[in-house]
């Protein structure tokens, strides 16, 4: 079992920057890729952006040249360095581990809130 647990968010004013952190815990084998995703009230559950293995980066569009996300394969982390925050990117963010390209892991989940 992986435990992905994740530190950061909280509340910042619009304009301003906030960074994640997720580390993964557990039976830890088979990485295939780590990311975030958040999930607004009311809304779905979305990809905010992720890694693979290999480095390779997926960004949604509305948190593109705003968001960076980072990963270090050999201790299981991954991070997100938010910046240029707007009051529609509050959500609870949620750290991912995916396994074998078809098992997933989730985050408790963590508050990100920008007022305007």
């Amino acid at each position: 079992q992986v435990q992905p647990v994740e530190s950061g968010g909280g509340l910042v004013q619009a304009g301003g920057s906030l960074s994640l952190s997720c580390a993964a815990s557990g039976n830890i084998f088979g990485i295939n890729a780590m990311g975030w995703y958040r999930q607004a009230p009311g809304k779905q559950r979305e990809l905010v952006a992720r890694i693979n293995k290999d480095g390779n980066t997926d960004y949604a569009d509305s948190v593109k040249g705003r968001f960076t996300i980072s990963g270090d394969n050999a201790k299981n982390t991954v991070d997100l360095q938010m910046n240029s925050l707007k009051p529609e990117d509050t959500a609870v963010y949620y750290c991912n581990v995916n396994a074998f390209g078809s098992v997933d892991y989730w985050g408790q989940g963590t508050q990100v809130t920008v007022s305007s």
